[in-house]
């Protein structure tokens, strides 16, 4: 997909691997001036470098307030507003009903609840008006999934931002919608698979669930965030779009 972002800021939250490292990318690529969010200093400077142009790393975790402050204190530094809003960064691990601490709540919530609530909210001031926001959120915030619930609740969550923010912000015409990956090749899926010829094993046992025959790439899911973000798109708002090779479709 070929989208002009000259002369946009964009920011991308939990950017330096995966489907966040991919469409921070993409939107470099297409000309627009990227800010990147990710925990450890070492592996955000390496995002940074990998994606070149104008890109700047901020290092922070998105569960921290003070941390999406500093955030848009360097986004100030540089730019007088944001048009573009990629809320991604998430995370979450298998835990069984029965075996749910009260530090995998929290921790679960915090990141992927807490944390996209106050990065939007904060964002306010500096999105202009007509900006686009995209929320991840996952096939699993509509469908069952073992062991998961925790965070499939959390993306139901996520999903229902998008729904009811439009409606806070159709006076700005700010479009708020939600990506939901489906089966995505990342490191981060790796470990959750526990690594190695265990996560094979599973990703080819799930791999017959899905129509398109074959496992996402984060390619895949940048090219409809970066559709969402454009003007393509400017008549589409609150929707889940759904990015997962037909699995939850059947």
């Amino acid at each position: 997909m070929t989208q002009n972002f000259e002369n946009k800021v964009v920011v991308v939250t939990g950017g330096t691997s995966g489907i966040g490292l991919a469409t921070a990318k993409a939107f470099a690529s297409a000309g627009a001036s990227v800010f990147i969010t990710g925990r450890r200093q070492a592996t955000l400077d390496e995002a940074v470098k990998s994606i070149g142009g104008r890109t700047t790393g901020v290092q922070g975790d998105m569960s921290v307030l003070a941390d999406i402050d500093r955030l848009y204190d360097a986004v100030q530094q540089q730019h007088s507003q944001i048009d573009v809003l990629f809320a991604n960064a998430g995370g979450g691990e298998f835990a069984p009903l029965g075996e749910i601490s009260e530090e995998h709540y929290q921790k679960t919530f915090d990141t992927n609840v807490k944390g996209v609530l106050f990065t939007v909210q904060k964002a306010l001031p500096l999105l202009r008006d007509g900006a686009s926001i995209i929320l991840t959120s996952s096939t699993t915030g509509t469908a069952g999934t073992p062991n998961f619930s925790v965070y499939s609740a959390t993306k139901a969550a996520v999903r229902n931002f998008a729904r009811s923010w439009i409606l806070d912000l159709k006076d700005r015409n700010i479009r708020v919608n939600a990506i939901s990956p489906g089966l995505t090749e990342t490191a981060g899926l790796n470990d959750l698979f526990g690594g190695g010829e265990q996560a094979e094993g599973v990703k080819n046992h799930i791999l017959g669930n899905i129509p398109s025959g074959r496992i996402g790439r984060p390619e895949d899911i940048s090219n409809a965030v970066l559709f969402l973000a454009s003007e393509a798109s400017s008549f589409v708002n609150g929707i889940e779009l759904f990015v997962d090779g037909g699995m939850n479709q059947i």
